[in-house]
């Protein structure tokens, strides 16, 4: 077999590629509007997640911590929880929806956050606040396993379970984008658009591309009600674009509701933005435009400039969010290039079983590796001590390191991307994020064909 899919060969982790899974809770709160999420566990676990994604979005957003000290970490800190539920719903009036966000020291102990969650439902909400909505979700999200890529899907699910409700079908289809960047939401609100398909985006953070006010700084919210959360149960379909970042909540109304459901694959590239307008069509019967043949026409004009010239054979290294890394090897091989090593940073056992990863298997006919609960020490090492070369690295900004220190040109991509200016307001996916990360692939190479001197003359007669 010319790819081979292998666990990680040694203990321990140098340089993570993911962060923990409340962080991907955290992540998936700030798309709901009215809301601010309790973490329930040390300051630390909202400070530095607080601090990556307020890096990568460069706004600033609201979230609160129970602050969990030595005592409750040993004997139990759940009064702190109904302490941070008083002086949250006391400061801020408005919000009506609270996750309670468990981490690792707060699971270890076994604190009941679903219990106290009753017993607020039943005691402090209906004595202090009767009359206000407020919704407490327990959300279960321990650091000790999973990421925080499986963080953002439990959240979304529980989300989703808390809210959905019957009702006569409103003509929506739900969309669940996963993990995504503001100019992601906005492409994928374009192409729906086009379709005249009216869309319930969920956990919609296009907003988080804020403007600054003559009236002081704006504060980030995301744009996804209570309502529009209650209305995925009368969706007339769902549409999840990842396996792993929604695809949970996608099952949920599918077997709950009996909604026609698709999930992935995930639109990164021509191919597969083909492949989600035709499930909107399937799910819809919407026909697809000329205006979007057009777009497509224009994107495929601009990778055709670069493929053959500049692209092809190129060896790639990718890390980051499962979804988006097979979604952009899928990519890279339609443009010719080669994906020699799929860093996926996890150890989620259904990898195996992915389609994608199966077809990738089946047809790649060169020496590739896809390592799962990897980290970037993989990548170095490779690199420097195994001689595995290397013409271009596609991941997000913890990997720049990795990048400088084996001098191998890197396009960013992913979360977090914090060393580049306003990634975060360009779309990877759809017809434009297929001709912005060929031509940011390309220009990346064109740089490095110049410092490094390597037939750089050939830019002369492009």
């Amino acid at each position: 077999m010319h790819c081979e899919l292998k666990e990680k060969d040694r203990i321990g982790t140098i340089n993570p590629i993911f962060t923990c899974q409340p962080a991907g809770a955290q992540y998936a709160s700030i798309g709901i509007k009215e809301c601010i999420g309790i973490v329930h566990g040390g300051q630390g676990c909202v400070m530095f997640v607080r601090l990556l994604i307020s890096q990568h979005l460069k706004e600033s957003f609201e979230i609160a911590s129970s602050s969990v000290h030595e005592d409750g970490a040993v004997f139990g800190a759940l009064d702190r929880v109904e302490q941070a539920v008083d002086v949250l719903l006391m400061r801020y009036p408005h919000v009506k929806v609270v996750p309670i966000i468990s981490t690792c020291s707060t699971e270890v102990i076994g604190d009941d956050i679903d219990g106290v969650v009753r017993k607020l439902n039943e005691g402090l909400l209906q004595e202090k606040y009767a009359g206000r909505e407020v919704h407490l979700i327990p959300i279960h999200t321990p650091s000790f396993v999973g990421s925080m890529v499986s963080g953002y899907d439990v959240a979304v699910r529980d989300f989703v379970k808390h809210f959905a409700e019957p009702g006569e079908p409103n003509g929506k289809v739900n969309l669940i984008t996963g993990w995504v960047n503001p100019g992601d939401v906005k492409a994928l609100k374009h192409l729906m658009a086009e379709m005249d398909i009216e869309a319930n985006v969920l956990f919609e953070i296009e907003s988080f591309d804020s403007p600054l006010m003559p009236d002081g700084n704006y504060v980030s919210h995301g744009s996804t009600t209570i309502e529009d959360l209650k209305s995925t149960g009368s969706a007339s379909a769902t549409l999840a674009l990842n396996r792993y970042e929604g695809g949970q909540a996608a099952k949920y109304l599918e077997s709950e509701f009996n909604q026609p459901t698709i999930v992935g694959p995930t639109p990164i590239g021509i191919r597969n933005t083909d492949t989600f307008l035709a499930n909107l069509k399937t799910l819809t019967g919407k026909p697809i435009p000329h205006s979007l043949v057009v777009e497509r026409g224009i994107a495929i004009d601009a990778l055709t400039d670069l493929t053959h010239m500049f692209l092809a054979d190129k060896r790639v290294a990718i890390y980051g969010n499962p979804d988006l890394v097979i979604g952009l090897a899928e990519f890279c091989l339609d443009l010719e290039m080669k994906p020699v090593l799929l860093l996926l940073g996890d150890d989620n056992p259904n990898y195996a079983d992915d389609p994608r990863i199966q077809a990738i298997q089946e047809n790649v006919d060169y020496p590739m590796e896809i390592i799962t609960n990897a980290d970037l020490w993989d990548l170095e090492n490779r690199v420097k001590n195994e001689g595995l070369e290397l013409d271009l690295i596609l991941g997000h900004s913890k990997g720049r390191f990795a990048a400088m220190e084996c001098n191998v040109p890197m396009v960013r991509v992913g979360f977090p991307t914090y060393d580049r200016a306003g990634l975060y307001r360009y779309p990877v996916v759809g017809y434009a994020g297929a001709t912005w990360l060929a031509e940011q692939m390309a220009n990346t190479l064109f740089t490095d064909m110049e410092y490094k001197k390597n037939k750089e003359w050939v830019l002369n007669v492009w």
